[in-house]
């Protein structure tokens, strides 16, 4: 049988009014939906575990959210936008949830990827654009042959990180002094965050 947690119930009382139904709710439907589950706080909000994550609510001032741990193997492309935190947007009352028998389906989906041990898929990394250097760093760089050998012996991230730092300068004046100091830095082989090491 599933474990209640004692923290939710003080969370839902302090949740806005509004929020209340909402979270009362949904906490029944996932009982319904695996009644094995275990109630737990986690980052701050409940959520709801069974051989692992299944799923989370959340209140803030305006609208509640909810949201599958492992959302694409359950909902596919069933999921509303960016709106909100969790994959049904702002659920602002309960009629901007799904009816009961869909919800409990996916709460049951959840639990059994659970039980079965299936993992959640990671997302695929995004591919950064090529590194390009600035015409003033690269111009400097080949001045300094020691520079320039050492900064073409830097792993991409390293090289990545003396350019971001370079153009994030907001005036001039300052570019300039971080291109002096990457050069004089780099002739040393030393990375960007050096001191930090």
């Amino acid at each position: 049988m599933g474990q209640k947690d004692p923290r939710i119930d003080v969370y839902i009382r302090k949740a806005a009014p509004f929020a209340q139904p909402i979270l009362k709710h949904l906490r029944e439907i996932i009982h319904v939906g695996c009644p094995s589950v275990e109630e737990t706080i986690k980052w701050q909000f409940p959520h709801f575990d069974y051989k692992g994550v299944i799923c989370g609510v959340a209140a803030f001032q305006s609208h509640c959210a909810f949201g599958f741990w492992k959302a694409e193997l359950i909902l596919g492309d069933n999921r509303k936008g960016e709106e909100a935190m969790g994959q049904f947007g702002r659920i602002e009352s309960l009629v901007d949830l799904p009816d009961d028998k869909t919800l409990i389906a996916y709460v049951r989906k959840a639990a059994a990827l659970n039980e079965a041990g299936v993992k959640k898929p990671r997302a695929e990394p995004r591919a950064k654009p090529p590194l390009v250097l600035p015409r003033d760093f690269a111009t400097a760089l080949r001045q300094s042959a020691k520079a320039q050998r050492h900064f073409k012996s830097f792993t991409p991230s390293k090289k990545r990180e003396y350019v971001e730092w370079i153009t994030e300068a907001k005036r001039e004046a300052t570019r300039q002094k971080r291109v002096e100091t990457a050069v004089a830095w780099i002739s040393q082989g030393k990375i960007r965050n050096w001191k930090h090491v």
